[in-house]
Formats: structure tokens, sequence, C-alpha cells
């Protein structure tokens, strides 16, 4: 999965996908403790595919916190300079 795929996915996509992952790393971890795994860097690249989706999650959760927050000083200063 890599970054660009990402981007093109929604916010909700991106949640399902995060909890599909996460199942299925749960799982292969069960699976390594009670028996052998066939491929064991599997669960390493699970694990940082589970990194890259909260990467980008927070990503837009703070792109969009920063937006707000822009037009709140916007504001502020509009309101500043009308007072005076």
């Amino acid at each position: 999965m890599s970054k660009l795929e990402l981007k093109g996915l929604s916010v909700q996509d991106l949640n399902d996908e995060l909890q599909s992952v996460e199942k299925h790393f749960y799982s292969l971890k069960f699976n390594n403790a009670a028996s052998t795994l066939e491929n064991t860097a599997e669960i390493k690249t699970v694990r940082r595919n589970i990194a890259r989706l909260k990467t980008e999650l927070r990503a837009r959760e703070l792109a969009e916190s920063t937006q707000k927050r822009d037009k709140i000083q916007l504001r502020r200063s509009i309101a500043k300079k009308i007072k005076k």
C-alpha cells in the first residue's frame, strides 16, 4: 500500500482499511504465537501498513484543524480592523 494509494481514499475508507488491516495483524500475531508462520516478515509489512494508514489519517486531521484555525484568525483580524 503506497502513499499515493492512500491519498485517493476518503477518511471513511481509510478507517475501514485500518480496521481490516489491524484484524489481519492480530490474527498473524496469534498464529505466530500458536504455531509457526510460513512468512514471518508479513507481520512487519502489515505493521508498517498500519502506521501508514494512521499517519495519513492524522495528517488529514491536522490539515483540517489548521484550516479552521486560519479561518478563525482571519475573522478576528477583520473584526479588529472594523473596530478601529
